[in-house]
């Protein structure tokens, strides 16, 4: 685990305008997974985005350990040096343990503005599948993610059917209110987790839908499986219905509701902005002016932490999960890198016991029968056996815990060593 890192900003240190700054447009994440990978000289890279988070998840060359990459992932994603102490105080760094830990608890929602909440195991899929198709991704970071995957997986069934939250209810009640018992439509610009999650809970409460997207099948697909309808970004924007809230999620760096169209909105009543996009899909300065009312991603997220204490007691399994998974990879990470060294350690000292059994039957005991040798050297394999034991058992806890580059001069050191005392006993 070792050679893993993570360089991320998120909501729980940074506000969601920091977020914007490093955000990279989804249209463009393909073509810049390279330049990050090169920037951070790592082996393997994927990037992860979301409406309160950036996470850069890495592995380093030929098993090397990571270290903090803040400044480069500062510098491929703000296109800028950053000032003195600037990326130590925006962005968060983890390596080794630390970082397959964090990545856990965020694929288990633990570490979300809403404890628990399912849609960023999306994201996480949608992040490692964009990797693999650019060809950033490779097998330390794939095993990693299924890892991560799978205990998310494992959260469902810990959670006894009981629906996980999301910024996605907080929204729709946001707008349940705002309708306060009318029938009116209600749009949603974009098909991403969080507007798909609102469209099951509106739909479930009887309020008539209208899916809007830059592509027109998706918004189609979605709506046919509201019963609602769907409409095309541009159409919206020429020529926007009566709604009474409109529910933004899209990707993009610039706002997709401009001046105009928060005008035209405007001019059939007063309705409410959800706005989860980061950057904003509306800018607040733009909504303020046209009189509409926008709930921002500051909003929701200062929203859910008044329900974050609850939610973590409930998810405290989760924790324990996590924890007794981190020990089984610990384990079986470190027995595979050096179960092959033990092994030649403990045949080493089996070897070096029959070298010196039989340069004894050579000589002063070369009167020895048959049998007597015969004992000799199963004596001398069971000694060596057992002498063996002590410090491979103290070298496998060592492999947990300790530096790997630690253990490498160990078995270093034992090999010159050999080498050196191999002529003496000739």
């Amino acid at each position: 685990m070792h050679q893993i890192g993570v360089v991320g900003l998120s909501y729980r240190h940074a506000g969601v305008d920091d977020v914007a700054r490093f955000s990279v447009p989804r249209a463009d994440i393909a073509a810049r997974l390279a330049t990050l990978r090169e920037g951070l000289q790592a082996a393997e890279l994927l990037y992860v985005g979301t409406c309160n988070r950036i996470e850069v998840v890495f592995a380093t060359e030929d098993g090397t350990a990571a270290g903090d990459a803040r400044r480069e992932v500062f510098r491929a994603l703000a296109d800028r040096e950053p000032d003195a102490g600037e990326a130590a105080r925006l962005l968060r760094a983890w390596t080794g343990e630390a970082a397959v830990e964090h990545l856990f608890l965020l694929a288990c929602g633990l570490d979300s503005a809403q404890a628990g909440e399912q849609e960023i195991a999306s994201q996480l899929r949608g992040a490692w599948e964009e990797a693999r198709s650019a060809r950033t991704c490779g097998p330390v970071l794939d095993r990693l993610m299924g890892e991560a995957l799978a205990m998310a997986r494992q959260v469902q069934r810990l959670s006894g059917g009981v629906r996980r939250p999301s910024l996605g209810d907080l929204a729709s009640e946001r707008v349940l209110k705002h309708l306060d018992g009318r029938t009116a439509p209600v749009a949603l610009v974009g098909v991403s987790p969080m507007t798909r999650r609102c469209a099951a809970l509106l739909s479930r409460s009887q309020v008539p839908l209208l899916v809007v997207n830059r592509t027109p099948q998706a918004a189609t697909e979605l709506a046919a499986a509201v019963q609602g309808e769907a409409r095309s970004l541009e159409e919206f924007r020429r020529a926007p219905p009566a709604v009474a809230a409109v529910v933004l999620a899209a990707g993009g760096g610039e706002p997709v509701l401009e001046a105009a169209t928060l005008a035209k909105l405007r001019a059939h009543g007063a309705p409410l902005l959800v706005d989860f996009g980061v950057p904003p899909n509306v800018d607040p300065v733009s909504a303020q002016r046209a009189g509409l009312p926008r709930v921002g991603m500051n909003d929701l997220i200062e929203a859910a932490q008044g329900r974050r204490l609850a939610e973590l007691m409930r998810l405290a399994p989760v924790r324990a999960a996590i924890d007794e998974r981190l020990t089984h990879l610990r384990t079986e990470l470190a027995t595979r890198a050096f179960g092959p060294r033990l092994a030649d350690l403990r045949e080493a000292f089996e070897q070096i016991a029959a070298e010196e059994v039989a340069r004894a039957l050579a000589h002063e005991l070369r009167t020895l029968d048959e049998g007597e040798r015969g004992q000799l050297e199963r004596l001398a394999a069971t000694v060596a056996h057992r002498l063996a034991h002590l410090p491979l058992a103290g070298l496998r806890a060592a492999a947990l815990h300790a530096d790997p580059h630690a253990l490498e001069a160990f078995f270093a050191a034992a090999k010159a060593n050999r080498a050196r005392t191999e002529p003496e006993k000739t």
